[in-house]
């Protein structure tokens, strides 16, 4: 199973000089819930954005360098590297950027998990283009706006129909 998390401001952006342009530590436990105890996959930049492997979590890296390393990490050089991995995996395999990564795996995905922030930010990517009426709302939690959460949002849950 193939699924995304990733969150969003209304205009679609994911983030602006390779990192997140809101503080919203909420969405960042929801992240961390949500992958724990499966596999990531990730661009290069992406991963290197973070700086090293998250815990508790398989991490992979998609990158076309073929001499491309990093420790504590799996590295695939395709989608098909990844989709074989997928299909023999017995936990769930959760794509969680950068936007190329997401529009490689656009037609393979079975899950979405977005935290949509009701704000816009500057940013410089943005979520790819998605057909929504092949997806199915499952559930949807109102995140609390508080001091350490300044920012109206929710996440949401969506599955292939």
């Amino acid at each position: 199973m193939i699924s995304f998390i990733w969150a969003q401001d209304q205009n679609g952006v994911i983030g602006n000089n390779n990192a997140l342009p809101w503080r919203l530590p909420e969405d960042l436990k929801f992240f961390k819930e949500t992958t724990m105890g499966h596999s990531i996959v990730m661009g290069r930049k992406t991963f290197e954005s973070i700086g090293k492997p998250l815990p508790g979590r398989e991490n992979i890296i998609l990158t076309r360098d073929n001499t491309y390393k990093a420790e504590g990490c799996i590295v695939f050089h395709s989608v098909d590297e990844i989709l074989q991995y997928a299909n023999q995996a017995e936990k769930e395999v959760i794509i969680t950027g950068g936007s190329e990564v997401f529009a490689l795996f656009m037609s393979y995905v079975d899950k979405l998990y977005v935290t949509r922030i009701h704000e816009t930010f500057q940013g410089d990517t943005f979520f790819p283009s998605i057909d929504w009426d092949q997806f199915e709302l499952v559930w949807t939690k109102e995140g609390i706006q508080n001091e350490k959460n300044p920012y109206s949002y929710e996440f949401q849950l969506y599955k292939r129909k």
